[in-house]
């Protein structure tokens, strides 16, 4: 009866050591998915930030613009005023 138990024990054990290597290797996968789902969303992190400074950009030379060309347009209009009203 000793051995029948050894031998059931021993089946056991080895069936929880198949389990635990399933569990690793269920694991590793989802420790893999994680690291890309991760470095994606650095990718996206990193073009969003340059998208960003990108627009911080050409709203800065919008305003430059605007700064030069509206007194511009502002002369122009009271000039124009002055040649109606002559």
């Amino acid at each position: 009866m000793a051995q029948d138990e050894q031998s059931e024990v021993i089946g056991l054990l080895e069936q929880i050591r198949d389990n635990q290597e399933q569990q690793l290797a269920m694991q590793r996968e989802q420790m893999e998915l994680y690291r890309k789902q991760y470095e994606r969303a650095e990718k996206l992190q990193e073009r969003a930030e340059f998208l960003q400074d990108r627009g911080a950009g050409m709203i800065a030379a919008a305003r430059k613009v605007v700064f030069i060309i509206l007194p511009i347009i502002i002369l122009l209009i009271v000039y124009l005023s002055v040649l109606l009203f002559l």
